[in-house]
């Protein structure tokens, strides 16, 4: 019943707003001056035609064509169109984007109830929906751009990864990559959580095989989080009936705890893969195949990106890590920038001091490092005024010379209350792995796109334990936000004196 809601629910926030957005903005915009006529292209059979100016593979076309297949004899059969070519319009073309968003919804609350099995079907359907309605994605839901698209695989094959169906979450992460090249980092992400859900449940279940005492352990922290996961495993025993957890085809799914320390983490790892290293192998082959396939790609390509690579060459711009953890936090507010999670994160800090301290020391000379040596003004960011980055960049960030360093601060605050937040009902190597898998997604990106934070944002929110109070708040904010985006595009355009046509803002 809560997947019926949360599709009823996001279809109805979709739905009629994209019929406003696509009478009041019929014509192609921005980005999709190339992504419409590309698709058209394929809808008129013409798969040899590429554009040198999009940058992403076909993966979203392929969707589309699916989608105008799937309607198109009901369109033919009212007389609506007389081709297919006809069928495929920019407002049909966007609204393959509205329907893959239903189906995100559906799979962030299937993820949801995996990983809080103690949440009641009412609240994880809330949830869902709020989340839903993340400003970034739920904008581009109205837009022919390849960020729904992609969320939707990723998010689908991490569900798969999850259920411990190893096979069906490399072909969905293929078709990932398919859609978007950067989604490899994503992939090998999955891989690493797969492998360390592996570790877990063996060790779980047979503790006499592994020996990983290697740091002291905080039996407070331990005690309460072992509390925690058994009550959720047992929960999830009575409702599923759990009889052989060690096979790891099994279509249930061990909770990850916490554990005592990174090294411990590591050693399990590293044991538990040696005595199973055959079924690791069979079960994780999938990714590296497409690891392997990926490298190939990227060798004959000369680059990751198909077109306009000039505009798009990696660089080390490392400020790019800082500030997805500021505008992440800022998007959960009630849980990062609460009195209740700044005194918790002080007593954290109290229970051993002289590594806190020197983790601060790290982070703050890690920050200021990066924004004096490492940040990058892009010339799309300095030049395209339609973009809210770059009012943000101007009279925020690059306001005067000392408010980037002034900044710094808050950016390393947002990272300790994540890492802490994660802290909760993450394994530290797990931590560790998603740290990586942002660093390694943000830090090649010259310009500044909030969109680019969307994948490693969805991650992190799933895995947050937000208390439902806090959601509220966070729903108030999205719809606010949401509804000054979606005016100020439609409703205030405004025109360049050095090129013809209407202008609007846009993330």
């Amino acid at each position: 019943m809560g997947r019926v809601a949360v599709a009823a629910i996001v279809a109805l926030c979709t739905i009629p707003i994209s019929l406003v957005v696509n009478r009041i903005v019929p014509e192609p915009y921005m980005d999709e001056i190339f992504h419409v006529p590309q698709a058209q292209q394929y809808c008129q059979g013409n798969f040899r035609s590429w554009d040198p100016m999009i940058t992403t593979p076909p993966g979203l076309y392929s969707l589309s064509l699916a989608y105008a297949a799937s309607i198109f004899p009901v369109f033919f059969c009212v007389q609506a169109v007389s081709s297919f070519s006809e069928l495929c319009s920019t407002p049909v073309l966007r609204f393959t984007n509205c329907v893959l968003a239903v189906i995100c919804g559906i799979l962030i609350y299937e993820i949801m109830i995996l990983l809080k099995p103690s949440v009641s079907e009412a609240k994880a359907t809330f949830h869902a929906v709020v989340l839903s309605l993340y400003p970034l994605n739920w904008f581009f839901t109205f837009l022919y751009y390849t960020d729904v698209a992609s969320l939707t695989a990723v998010l689908a094959m991490y569900l798969l990864i999850l259920k411990k169906k190893c096979l069906f979450s490399s072909l969905l992460g293929a078709f990932a990559v398919f859609i978007r090249q950067t989604n490899i980092i994503w992939v090998l992400f999955a891989a690493c959580a797969g492998v360390i859900e592996f570790t877990e449940s063996h060790v779980a279940h047979r503790p006499a095989q592994v020996d990983f005492h290697l740091s002291k352990v905080d039996n407070n922290s331990s005690s309460e989080t072992k509390g925690v996961s058994l009550s959720n495993l047992r929960r999830r025993r009575s409702k599923h009936g759990i009889h052989d957890q060690d096979n790891f085809t099994s279509e249930n799914i061990t909770p990850m705890v916490s554990s005592s320390g990174l090294l411990d983490d590591l050693q399990s790892v590293i044991v538990v893969s040696w005595n199973h290293f055959l079924e690791l192998s069979i079960s994780f082959a999938p990714f590296l195949i497409l690891l392997v396939a990926f490298i190939a790609f990227v060798l004959f390509n000369g680059g990751i990106v198909l077109g306009a690579k000039e505009a798009h060459e990696v660089s080390p711009h490392f400020p790019q890590l800082l500030y997805f953890g500021l505008v992440s936090a800022l998007f959960i507010f009630p849980e990062h920038f609460s009195l209740s999670q700044v005194i918790a994160l002080f007593h954290q800090f109290r229970k051993n001091k002289s590594l806190s301290f020197f983790q601060l020391f790290i982070m703050l000379m890690f920050g200021f490092i990066s924004v004096r040596f490492f940040s990058i003004a892009h010339p799309y960011l300095l030049a395209d005024n339609r973009h809210y980055t770059f009012y943000i960049w101007r009279r925020v960030i690059n306001l005067n010379h000392i408010m980037k360093y002034l900044m710094v601060p808050l950016y390393v605050y947002s990272w300790f209350s994540i890492i802490f937040t994660l802290g909760r009902n993450r394994k530290k190597l797990w931590i560790l792995a998603y740290c990586f898998a942002c660093a390694a997604s943000l830090v090649p990106a010259p310009l500044i796109e909030f969109r680019y934070y969307t994948i490693p944002f969805f991650l992190l929110a799933l895995h947050s334990n937000i208390a439902h109070k806090s959601w509220l708040f966070i729903g108030i904010l999205y719809l606010s936000i949401n509804c000054f985006v979606l005016s100020m595009f439609l409703c205030r355009p405004f025109s360049w004196n050095h090129e013809r046509g209407i202008q609007r803002f846009i993330w």
